[in-house]
């Protein structure tokens, strides 16, 4: 029996010194300590034995089991440590590295356009508001000095809901809620963003179309503080050596009511395939608030007088960016955005 153990524990030696896996581990593991194993066979034969050799055989046994228990956790350690700085140094990370560059939001042009307006006109005293785009006839046309029947109606239409119900052709419900939010009259200057919906559908026209309508209810407004009014906001938005023109015009809601044109922003008033020749480029209508309006919201014509206009913003956005075809505007294409974007440093651009 002791050359039988010294023959294992000679032989486990041996084996020890070739472990360079957990795969041979568990080979030796099989090799040892299995049904048919090495170690497991000294004692296959104990039912047979006496009791002193019962002891002597069990005894070393377990010396050679301990052995092989004790190796083998050492070991084991030994690998789970190796591997382990393996991985660590095949996934190392260089944080000196610069990183990959995510790309980075851009503004759209509409939103730009937006912004720019509102600037202007929070600058020069003006409140920013905006109201429901599902509207009532009532405060969309009746309200607006434009009732049941009116021709006007027509030009504009409209999506309606129901007969009382409609989605809003224009934002300036939104200046009669203001007007009848006040309960003390006083003046007040507002503008009024927002989506707006008709039945267009071109090159130059959407069903859906945002708006910037602006409302200044005071004392002896008049026409000229208009045309300074929208002097300032040209010549923001389309560059310092603008200038505009009144053409007379109607609005049921404005009396009286102009076209506003300004210099053409590609030949600066020459004469071009933009502007047709006559230097001009309509981009507004406005006019002096008709006396019906304001006292249909509560103001005596008697004493205020205002004015009103409104603008569309993806035609402001064409002739600012010189974009030719309104859908553009709304292809979500990542080479489009990018060159109208006035972020510097956007990661746009290199999507160009």
């Amino acid at each position: 029996m002791n050359e039988k153990v010294s023959s294992i524990k000679e032989s486990l030696e041996i084996d020890l010194k070739t472990i360079k896996s957990s795969n041979d581990i568990n080979e030796l593991k099989v090799k040892y300590m299995g049904k048919k194993g090495l170690i497991t066979e000294l004692t296959s034969d104990m039912a047979s034995l006496s009791i002193e050799e019962k002891k002597n055989v069990g005894k070393l046994a377990n010396e050679v089991k301990t052995i092989f228990l004790d190796s083998i956790t050492t070991i084991e350690e030994e690998l789970k440590n190796k591997e382990l700085l393996e991985k660590l140094e095949s996934e190392k990370i260089d944080v000196t590295m610069p990183g990959t560059k995510a790309l980075t939001g851009s503004t759209h042009p509409l939103v730009n356009v937006r912004e720019e307006i509102e600037e202007l006109f929070i600058s020069m005293g003006y409140d920013v508001v905006s109201g429901p785009e599902v509207e009532s006839d009532l405060y969309n046309f009746e309200m607006l000095n434009q009732p049941k029947g009116h021709p006007a109606r027509d030009a504009q239409d409209t999506f309606y809901i129901t007969e009382e119900l409609l989605l809003r052709s224009h934002t300036s419900p939104v200046q009669v809620r203001t007007m009848l939010s006040y309960e003390e009259k006083k003046p007040f200057r507002i503008i009024v963003p927002g989506k707006t919906y008709r039945r267009d559908d071109d090159a130059t026209h959407s069903h859906q179309f945002s708006q910037v309508e602006g409302l200044c209810v005071g004392d002896n407004l008049s026409l000229a503080d208009l045309k300074g009014t929208l002097e300032e906001f040209a010549r923001k938005l389309f560059g310092k050596d603008k200038i505009i023109r009144f053409r007379p015009s109607f609005f049921p809601f404005t009396e009286p009511s102009v076209e506003v044109d300004v210099s053409c922003t590609k030949c600066g008033g020459v004469g071009c395939n933009l502007c047709k020749g006559t230097g001009w480029i309509e981009v507004l209508g406005a006019g002096m608030v008709h006396p019906n309006v304001l006292k249909c919201c509560g103001f005596d014509p008697e004493r205020f007088t205002g004015f009103a206009f409104g603008m569309g913003i993806e035609r402001i956005a064409m002739l600012k960016y010189g974009i030719n075809d309104i859908k553009d505007l709304f292809t979500n294409d990542l080479r489009f955005l990018a060159t109208y974007n006035r972020c510097e440093g956007s990661d746009y651009n290199e999507t160009k």
